[in-house]
């Protein structure tokens, strides 16, 4: 019989952690890297997974989601999402507050972790979402990633826009703030300018380039006052791009969507409402600007804000139709076909998806392949082609805006802690992932 806890991958193009190609054999044990080189000789009671022809990275780490449970189970749930992201090759997930009830406790975040740890194939950690009254708990709240703060594009508790609203997190603490950058003074202003329009493309003109630029600037102005980490969520303008690349100071980090770097205003025509997000897709001009800003290093990395609505809400007139789509299953396919097409390197898409998020919120052992490292890792097929199928898709909402594209770079094989949990097109939904650690 094979050992459960020894895993043997045999002959892959291995991405090394100087960003090199390898051709050898990688040995796991107990959940980790054990060993890297040419040919490793291991007992025959092994796993081996014969990766030739196969190109082995870093697993995924999705520093952006939001999986609906508890509270909105019907768009998607932490085991449904869970799936999805080990078939896309994410191996740790960083979810967002707005659920129901909200992430703004330790109460509430405490349930996140068990309902997670009963359910999810892959690693996970949340956020605490900021409102205008739960310092105490942004302060204590252990353990999380930091602190997700809307600026704009939310109703509700955690609507939290305004400079003085903003300025005690900013003032107290140290963890990472993470902000949704959008003016939402403006946005209301805009609406009523355009309203009565039911064209979905407005909504690219209602939550305008202005709104992105505003919150951003606001953000930055704070985190400079307090020498406060920040993260900008989700940038998806050109202008706010060339702004930082003026003035980022070095405790601050900003992360794009695969979305907004090959999506455009053009998307509507096509796909209507299933192209509808918070912050919009943007005019052909600004993908083109990020590209250079993410090869820069001005966008440190790339996050999905996989949001899942189903058809139905999706099919409603706009504005009643809501923001947001599925990513986590087709994203690391879409930058690696981008690689393909000569517009980065493997190397690059690897960094921007793994190790540069674990470097960004300090988690420990993840993002490289290197001894010591858990075993968090996909290979993936560089030399085929195929298309996103709707019927093949594992998130509950069932559609993709990808859908029909022809990607390559999909997962044959992803594994979490040593464990595999997909290969070749099935799922091992035994397998538990673990909650992330955070270095504060």
């Amino acid at each position: 019989m094979s050992n459960p806890n020894t895993l043997l991958i045999r002959q892959a193009q291995i991405l090394l952690s100087d960003g090199h190609f390898f051709l050898g054999d990688v040995l796991i044990q107990g959940g980790q890297i054990t060993q890297i080189a040419s040919n490793i000789l291991c007992s025959e009671h092994s796993s081996i997974i014969d990766a030739s022809g196969l190109t082995l990275l870093p697993g995924v780490i999705d520093p952006q989601v939001h999986f609906r449970e508890p509270g909105l189970e019907y768009k998607e749930d932490l085991h449904t999402a869970s799936c999805a992201c080990a078939k896309g090759g994410v191996t740790s997930f960083l979810e967002m507050p707005n659920t129901r009830p909200l992430t703004t406790t330790q109460a509430a975040l405490d349930d996140k972790l068990q309902r997670a740890s009963e359910k999810c194939l892959v690693n996970y950690g949340f956020f605490i979402g900021a409102t205008a009254e739960n310092l105490p708990d942004l302060v204590t709240a252990h353990p999380t990633c930091g602190i997700k703060i809307f600026m704009g594009s939310m109703h509700g508790p955690l609507q939290v826009s305004t400079e003085a609203e903003l300025e005690p997190i900013f003032a107290n603490g140290t963890r990472l703030i993470a902000v949704h950058a959008e003016d939402q003074a403006r946005i209301i202003e805009r609406r009523k300018q355009y309203e009565g329009i039911t064209d979905p493309a407005i909504h690219s003109m209602i939550q305008d380039e202005t709104a992105a630029l505003n919150a951003t600037k606001l953000a930055l102005k704070l985190s400079k006052k307090y020498q406060r980490r920040l993260h900008i969520l989700h940038l998806s303008t050109g202008i706010e791009a060339e702004f930082l690349r003026e003035d980022k100071p070095s405790w601050v980090t900003a992360e794009v969507t695969p979305q907004h770097l090959v999506l455009n205003t053009d998307a509507y025509e096509k796909i209507g409402t299933l192209a509808q997000m918070n912050p919009p897709l943007r005019s052909p001009d600004n993908p083109k600007i990020l590209w250079q800003a993410l090869r820069d290093g001005i966008i440190d990395f790339i996050a999905t804000d996989h949001a899942p609505h189903t058809l139905a809400e999706k099919a409603q007139t706009y504005p009643s139709s809501p923001s947001g789509m599925p990513g986590v299953e087709t994203s690391l396919p879409i930058m690696l076909t981008q690689a393909m097409q000569g517009n980065c390197t493997v190397s690059q898409v690897s960094n921007w998806m793994s190790t540069a998020v674990a470097k960004a919120y300090q988690i420990p052992n993840k993002g490289l392949i290197q001894a010591g490292y858990d075993a968090d890792l996909v290979l993936v097929d560089l030399n085929t082609y195929r298309p996103v199928l709707r019927e093949e898709l594992q998130t509950k909402c069932g559609w993709s805006p990808f859908e029909g594209w022809n990607l390559t770079g999909w997962p044959v094989y992803t594994i979490v802690g040593g464990q595999v949990v997909y290969e070749k097109g099935k799922l091992n939904t035994d397998i538990r992932g673990k909650a992330l650690r955070f270095r504060e």
